[in-house]
């Protein structure tokens, strides 16, 4: 059966950071063909998310709290499901998991996510409202996305 963990940063043990690295690296520099730096010195400060089965990470997003710089947004980031687990609402429930979490843990703030652009139906049907124009991040089209504190 499958199981869901929410853990701070000190709270992964060697196996969930390798696995959490992998997947990231498998999903986003392989599948997706993208250099980019994916240890960017913000995993200390998030709660990781991860839906496991087994022994396998089967899906993961990053919750970071709002910074100095957006104190009024949350984010989620790093979101990421297996193909294997694709098309059985993995990511849809990872979403909701990650919206809960951030929602619990940082109330009456906004959520802020960096969508790629074909995902932008999928997190407007979440609730999330798109910000501004597309644009490239990594060689990516993404789009600024925010879920409002008010309608969560």
């Amino acid at each position: 059966m499958p199981l869901w963990t929410v853990k701070a940063f000190a709270e992964l043990t060697a196996v969930d950071i390798y696995a959490l690295l992998k997947l990231r690296q498998d999903i986003f520099c392989l599948e997706q063909n993208c250099l980019y730096a994916d240890i960017d010195d913000l995993d200390q400060s998030a709660h990781h998310v991860m839906l496991w089965h087994k022994d396998e990470l089967l899906a993961y997003s990053r919750c970071l709290p709002p910074t100095t710089s957006d104190k009024n947004s949350s984010s989620i980031g790093r979101v990421a499901v297996i193909p294997k687990a694709r098309g059985q609402q993995t990511g849809r429930l990872l979403m909701e998991q990650s919206i809960a979490f951030n929602l619990e843990h940082y109330p009456a703030k906004n959520i802020c996510i960096s969508a790629q652009l074909h995902l932008q139906l999928f997190y407007s049907s979440l609730g999330f409202v798109s910000q501004g124009e597309a644009y490239s991040e990594d060689g990516i089209d993404h789009i600024k996305m925010l879920l409002p504190a008010t309608s969560a």
